[in-house]
C-alpha cells in the first residue's frame, strides 16, 4: 500500500511539473495536468492535495473545475485558440495522410464543444 501511495505522489508531482511548464510553453496543456495532479494527490496524500489547492495561482482553477464545473472565460478562449492553431499547423505542415487530418479535425471540434460546454467565470 505504501508503494502505491508513493507512486501516486511521484506521478502527481510529475504531472504538476508538466502543468507548471505548460503555463509557459503553449504546446503543453496546463489544466489537464493540474486536474490529474489534484486527483493523484487526493488519492495518495490529503496533505499534498491541501497544499496544491491552497496555492494562490493553481488552487482556484482546480476548485472551480471540481466543485462548480467552471472554467474562466480567458482560459477557455486561450485553450481553444491555441488548440486550433496547433491543429491547423499539424494539418497543413505536419500530417500528410487525409484520414489523420480528418481525425485531428474531429478531435479539435470535439474538444472545442467540450470546453465550450462549461460555464464561464469572469
Amino acid at each position: 500500500m505504501i508503494f502505491i501511495r508513493t507512486l501516486l505522489i511521484i506521478l502527481g508531482t510529475i504531472s504538476l511539473v508538466l502543468g507548471i511548464i505548460g503555463i509557459f510553453l503553449p504546446l503543453l496543456p496546463t489544466t489537464p495536468f493540474l486536474l490529474l495532479t489534484a486527483f493523484l494527490y487526493l488519492k495518495s496524500s490529503p496533505k499534498a492535495y491541501q497544499w496544491l489547492i491552497s496555492r494562490k495561482r493553481l488552487g482556484p482553477y482546480i476548485i472551480n473545475y471540481q466543485e462548480k464545473k467552471i472554467i474562466p472565460f480567458r482560459t477557455k478562449i486561450y485553450a481553444i485558440a491555441l488548440m486550433w492553431l496547433c491543429t491547423f499547423v499539424s494539418i497543413v505542415f505536419v500530417v500528410d495522410k487525409l484520414w489523420l487530418r480528418i481525425i485531428l479535425l474531429a478531435i479539435a471540434i470535439g474538444v472545442t464543444i467540450h470546453i465550450s460546454s462549461f460555464k464561464s467565470k469572469e
